[in-house]
């Protein structure tokens, strides 16, 4: 029989895993640290959440921020909301079952993807920023931006490829392409195991937009860091669902 956390434990431990999130990823580090709280087990099943406005002040982001992550962990099926007197937010009975895929990564195997596209995306896109683009260049990643910005939720992986390829061909070093390529193809075989979050991508959109804008005016800086804080936003969410 599995042994229940005691109360006071389980309050710290609660304490120490929502504590506050970076600000450029607020959403998904919001999201990753609720999952923490489940999949660990400091939550039990039927439990509830600490209301809204806690949770907030704990994780350092807005209410409608919580309200958002508790809304799409709703509908990837691990939370349940309920209204009325006894009303709240709370952990689903039954949370989802891995699929097969899913336990094929372990956290070794996540970081190492994850730390590889960083080291091959944030340095494409500072090297597109530092370049002088030609006409097609810019047309073509303006293009790619578009594309993904209006993206079906079953084109968006495919065309989100797409835009980070274009970034690391406006890199300007041919050699960088196929390396992004490979490094992509293992980041889509995680992203393919958690679901398709619609203020993440909204999130997403927002960034693609920043960092294409700052190679476009040939801010390199900007550009390097807002992909690395895009980076990051999709680390947050991979070890949330899949660690």
């Amino acid at each position: 029989m599995t042994a229940q956390p005691d109360s006071r434990d389980s309050a710290d431990a609660s304490r120490a895993l929502l504590r506050p999130v970076r600000p450029l990823n607020a959403f998904e580090d919001t999201v990753e640290r609720l999952l923490q709280t489940i999949r660990l087990g400091v939550l039990q099943p039927g439990e509830s959440l600490p209301p809204e406005r806690e949770l907030a002040a704990r994780l350092g982001v807005s209410r409608d921020t919580v309200r958002e992550a508790i809304k799409s962990l709703a509908e990837a099926g691990y939370l349940v909301s309920r209204r009325g007197r006894y009303g709240g937010t709370f952990l689903a009975e039954a949370l989802p079952a891995p699929r097969p895929e899913e336990v094929r990564f372990s956290r070794a195997e996540i970081d190492d993807a994850l730390r590889l596209r960083e080291i091959l995306e944030v340095g494409a896109a500072r090297m597109a920023a530092a370049r002088t683009l030609t006409a097609p260049e810019r047309e073509a990643l303006w293009s790619r931006l578009t594309d993904v910005r209006g993206a079906a939720p079953e084109d968006y992986r495919r065309l989100d490829s797409r835009l980070h390829l274009a970034i690391a061909e406006a890199a300007g070093v041919p050699s960088l392409v196929p390396l992004v390529a490979q490094s992509r193809m293992r980041l889509n075989e995680l992203l393919d195991c958690i679901p398709l979050l619609a203020r993440n991508i909204t999130h997403s959109d927002e960034q693609h937009e920043a960092i294409v804008m700052a190679i476009l005016a040939g801010d390199a800086d900007t550009a390097a860091q807002t992909m690395t804080a895009h980076v990051w936003g999709s680390a947050a969410l991979l070890h949330g669902f899949l660690d």
